[in-house]
């Protein structure tokens, strides 16, 4: 047997294993720290390895999704550990993802109990050039949400997002574009309304960015969101704009971290796609 490759992702790992089943060719999945490819007809190599290139430039054609359907098993040898709620919470994200989550409830219960203006008063963006110095303020209006709807659209998407980039890349990688998309869409949506805002969604708006991109261009990297979620993304920042749903959403605040998110990415992939 010859192993072909090994992927950081598993889901990645199924899907080439998939679309390779429809083709003829058997590969079989030893998962380890990580999931290996493997194939037993050797003379089959340089057609695998021209079908993995491919893939790679492209791990989310739809052919590949298709594969799965049509191949309709999953004893490749790839398995999936079941977890509790908890766990699940817990194996999906690192330490500053549930930091931040933590933090954003303390201070909404926070707000709830004292009431918003109070806790804005400590936290928001500086309205007074007295204020500028109090440097805290250029990132604490992030942790800042007005409803149950607020905090909960905004965390889940936090999580989703945030976990990956962190479990993946690093916990330094999360906490840089954290910091610098609540800079830039806090600036950003301060020059359009005010200070008198809050909410994570500029720096979700921002992993949305990031996450689509360095997926899109560095599928090794194991960190992807599907299109289609990119496109409601788009859809609800339309939207937002023309004030369709009535309701009070930081417009500025959401297309900047996207901006944001999206040249980081570009920027860390550069090097993958000059060496490709």
């Amino acid at each position: 047997m010859l192993m072909i490759t090994s992927f950081q992702n598993p889901r990645m790992a199924q899907a080439f294993v998939d679309y390779m089943a429809t083709q003829g060719v058997v590969l079989t999945v030893q998962q380890h720290s990580q999931s290996d490819i493997w194939l037993a007809d050797v003379a089959q190599e340089a057609r695998v390895r021209a079908e993995l290139a491919q893939f790679l430039a492209n791990p989310n054609d739809p052919r590949y999704l298709a594969a799965s359907w049509q191949t309709g098993h999953t004893n490749s040898g790839l398995a999936y550990r079941r977890y509790p709620f908890l766990g699940t919470l817990l194996h999906k994200a690192g330490p500053f993802t549930l930091i931040i989550m933590a933090v954003c409830i303390v201070v909404w219960l926070l707000m709830l109990s004292l009431g918003d203006q109070t806790v804005m008063l400590w936290l928001a963006w500086p309205w007074d050039p007295a204020l500028r110095f109090e440097l805290w303020r250029y990132f604490t209006h992030a942790l800042l949400h007005f409803s149950l709807l607020h905090i909960t659209f905004n965390l889940l998407w936090w999580w989703y997002l945030g976990g990956p980039v962190e479990k993946r890349l690093g916990s330094g990688k999360l906490i840089v574009l954290t910091l610098i998309s609540a800079l830039l869409s806090g600036y950003v949506q301060h020059k359009f309304s005010g200070a008198w805002f809050g909410g994570l969604s500029g720096v979700v708006y921002a992993l949305m960015g990031y996450v689509w991109l360095r997926g899109e261009r560095d599928p090794q990297s194991g960190i992807y969101m599907q299109r289609g979620l990119m496109v409601f993304a788009l859809i609800w920042l339309v939207a937002g704009w023309f004030d369709i749903f009535g309701l009070s959403i930081a417009n500025a605040a959401h297309a900047s971290g996207l901006a944001v998110g999206l040249a980081m990415a570009l920027v860390d992939t550069l090097h993958v796609r000059k060496r490709t």
